[in-house]
This record gives C-alpha cells, structure tokens and sequence, in this order.
C-alpha cells in the first residue's frame, strides 16, 4: 500500500552540517504512527563539508544510498573503505552487526537518499558494497 505523507510532516532534524527530511524516528524526531512501526523508512541528507557521522553501529538492518549531489566516504569493522560519488548506489548490510562511519570529504555539500529497511532474514553476515548502476551491487 502507498502512503503519501506530504513533505511538510515529514520529520526533520538540522544542525550546522546536516539537513534531514525522514520517514522514520531519528535524532530528536519521533514518529509515533503506524507508519513507524511499519516500515523503518526513508529520507534525503544534504550534508555540509568536511562532516559526517562517526562509527557507530547497526544490526539486523539494509540501508541502501543513492548519493544525488558530491559524494561520501564509508568506513566499516570489517575493514570496508570506499567513496560513493553521485549517480551510485551504496549498501550495507548490518546482519549480526558491525561498526560504520559515513563522512562528506568533499569540499561541497552532498545530498543523498536513504532507504533503511528490515531484512527478510537474520543472524547473517554484515557486508558493504558500492556500484556505479544499482544491477552491478556487490556484497562484501
């Protein structure tokens, strides 16, 4: 079923490096509707040079990124390092957990869009991968 959810009621979160519309709880927001027990969510980042988010860590979650604008830098517990410039695709899979930083390096601001979702199994092994077209993901 499609929910609209006009732009406006959307959560948000700002700060001086991050500027976050989201369909889901995070940061100070908290969504208390079916929407978020639902679904975990979806929502677009523009993130200010040189800033980003250091490790922490997920588990039992998908988080897919289509970097729109500039580009990030991820590194993971698995030893995982990588740039995602625009127009690519970036997965990670939490699976049993792992530890992951996520920074803008470039010298614009990035925009993204995020999907976050539960997996379908679990108890699997965490992974990362980046592609230039969303047929070509690899898991690591």
């Amino acid at each position: 079923m499609i929910q609209v959810q006009p732009f406006g009621q959307l959560g948000r979160f700002r700060n001086d490096w991050l500027n976050s519309r989201f369909h889901f709880s995070f940061a100070e927001y908290r969504d208390s509707g079916a929407w978020a027990s639902e679904h975990c969510g979806c929502g677009t980042t523009t993130r200010s040079p040189p800033q980003g988010f250091d490790p922490h860590p997920h588990r039992e979650m998908e988080i897919i990124t289509y970097v729109r604008t500039g580009a990030i830098t991820h590194r993971d517990s698995l030893g995982n390092e990588g740039r995602t410039e625009a127009g690519d695709v970036q997965v990670m899979h939490a699976g049993t957990g792992i530890v992951h930083a996520e920074y803008n390096m470039e010298s614009t601001p990035t925009t993204l869009f995020q999907i976050w979702m539960l997996p379908d199994r679990h108890g699997v092994a965490p992974g990362w991968g980046r592609a230039i077209s969303p047929r070509n993901v690899t898991i690591r």
